[in-house]
């Protein structure tokens, strides 16, 4: 008869094709309620069989499971520029789509393969002790082996997301993934459901593209149109069509989105040129601002003189001006200081009751008065966390590469969760990253598939530019997205018991079993550390 390996694993664990898990089977975890909770079943077997899924368990209406498949990787780190935290920095398949599972059947054979189970514990969930027994089972029906997790509800809810989440929001991906009109009825029907998605897994803030977004674009060249505002042009003069812009507030809202950023005002990498601005003239759209129009063009300050009064009367109208953000330009270095400078000047007094908050690292930005909300890098932001810059955010994506938490595809999941107690610990407010579902080759140039191009065609490593897959009717996850959200579960049950003990005692507790103080590039490096850190959180909680 075949024999059936199971291995029952916590989330933390990439299990890789060729190797089979060094690691006891994980059986029992505390929860919160309000949480999702996690965990995996590796398997393999000597020959090639079908089976099916059985759950058994009281909480069986509130779990779902899903397949594991691998993705290819040709740039899993950029050359000379890693550190020994990688699970291999030579291309290759690594696990990290998660895929629905047709009928509760897969397929196992003799590679190791591994199913993502998800636990949502509502707060309503009876407390104490749940099992949960998962069968693989053949197909006349007779049990090929099955695991159980033990899982005890704590008697406390998880309390609200207090951080800002933003990834960025690529609407024109979709539509060139898909092949769909840019805002047809089929392109908001699809926006909708990545927007859904987002939301459950964490992201409270939507960039929105009131201008089609001017990044990662090829310079001289042009993203497909997303431009919500529609705009009339009369000679000197402009008129604005918000419906569009409203219809995406009412979507964003009705899905839980609570915060809301302005697509950038100004050229990435220096603020030294306009976004693409489309308008209608006489009848005919035309393109009238983009790479061929210099930032401080009088042409420009006229539109902005125009535009932004109108668009903050709309934000007022909707109730969401306290709830939105503005970025000048994205990632400005030293050099370009001065044309930052003229940029935010044009904009500052249409702005100016407005959070404007942009990704930079060079600390002389603030202490220059250029900006007063700066977004740094983590492996950048010490100096910024020296000198008690308030309300402070930060993000990572491509560069931070060395020692920081990142969540590329070839770095291990505990990498990617830690990232949660350093929130919380350094009290983050907000944290970006750039790739929420960016479907295109680096700079834009093309449409890539990203079951098989994970890399922007060898220009990132792989998994830097989205989180979630474009599936047949809407996203599937990604095993980053969703240790990505147990982070943030982290950072909300240490926040919960900061209000027994104070912040104090829980830095003490989560660096009891650290070999130093944890900072953004100091940390345990291995899931024990997180998985035994969180059950003492909860074990605390339970307590008081």
């Amino acid at each position: 008869m075949t024999k059936v390996n199971l291995l029952q694993l916590s989330s933390l664990e990439k299990v890789l094709l060729n190797e089979k898990p060094n690691k006891n089977d994980y059986t029992f975890a505390t929860v919160l309620k309000g949480e999702e909770f996690s965990y995996q079943i590796a398997y393999c077997a000597d020959e090639r069989i079908c089976a099916n899924l059985i759950i058994e368990s009281d909480l069986a209406e509130n779990i779902t499971i899903k397949q594991i498949g691998n993705v290819p990787s040709e740039l899993p780190a950029y050359n000379h520029s890693y550190d020994e935290n990688y699970i291999s920095v030579e291309p290759g398949l690594f696990p990290d789509v998660l895929y629905p599972i047709d009928n509760n059947e897969v397929i196992v054979h003799k590679k190791y393969h591994s199913v993502w189970v998800s636990v949502n514990i509502n707060e309503n969930a009876k407390i104490g002790n749940h099992d949960i027994k998962i069968s693989f089972v053949n197909d006349d029906l007779s049990v090929c082996e099955s695991k159980t997790m033990n899982l005890e509800v704590i008697n406390a809810v998880l309390p609200k997301q207090k951080l800002i989440f933003t990834q960025w929001f690529h609407c024109d991906c979709i539509a060139s993934y898909y092949n769909v009109e840019i805002f047809s009825d089929r392109h908001w029907e699809l926006i909708e459901k990545f927007i859904k998605t987002a939301v459950s897994n964490g992201i409270n803030m939507i960039l929105t593209p009131i201008f089609t977004p001017p990044l990662d674009t090829e310079v001289g060249k042009e993203r497909p149109t997303v431009q919500l505002v529609k705009i009339i042009k009369n000679g000197d003069n402009y008129s604005f069509n918000f419906d569009n812009l409203k219809k995406w507030v009412d979507m964003c809202k009705k899905n839980g989105v609570e915060f809301f950023e302005m697509s950038h005002l100004f050229s990435q990498w220096g603020a030294k040129y306009t976004p693409k601005i489309i308008v209608t003239e006489n009848g005919i759209k035309k393109k009238i601002f983009g790479w061929l129009v210099e930032a401080n063009s009088d042409m420009y300050k006229n539109f902005l003189f125009q535009f932004l009064p109108k668009l903050n009367g709309f934000l007022k109208k909707e109730k969401i001006n306290n709830a939105t953000y503005f970025h000048i330009s994205d990632e400005p270095q030293k050099e370009h200081m001065n044309s930052y400078k003229t940029a935010k000047e044009m904009v500052y007094k249409y702005i100016k009751d407005y959070k404007i908050i942009d990704a930079l690292s060079d600390y002389d930005f603030y202490k220059d008065g250029l900006i007063k909300n700066p977004i740094p890098a983590n492996n950048y932001i010490d100096i910024f966390m020296e000198n008690n810059v308030p309300d402070l955010w930060t993000y990572y994506c491509c560069g931070q590469c060395i020692d920081v938490s990142n969540r590329f595809i070839s770095m291990p999941s505990y990498r990617n969760r830690i990232i949660g107690t350093q929130l919380f610990k350094f009290n983050i407010k907000g944290f970006l990253h750039w790739g929420y579902n960016f479907y295109y080759s680096c700079l834009s140039k093309r449409k890539i598939n990203p079951f098989v191009v994970t890399d922007g065609e060898g220009a990132y490593p792989s998994g830097d530019a989205f989180s979630v897959y474009p599936y047949c009717d809407g996203p599937i996850e990604s095993i980053r997205l969703k240790v990505f959200k147990e982070a943030l579960q982290d950072m909300r049950a240490m926040e919960l018991l900061e209000k027994y003990i104070g912040k104090s005692k829980v830095i003490k507790i989560i660096e009891e079993d650290a070999e130093d103080e944890i900072t953004f590039s100091k940390y345990p490096k291995c899931p024990e550390y997180i998985l035994s850190t969180r059950e003492k959180v909860n074990k605390y909680i339970s307590r008081l």
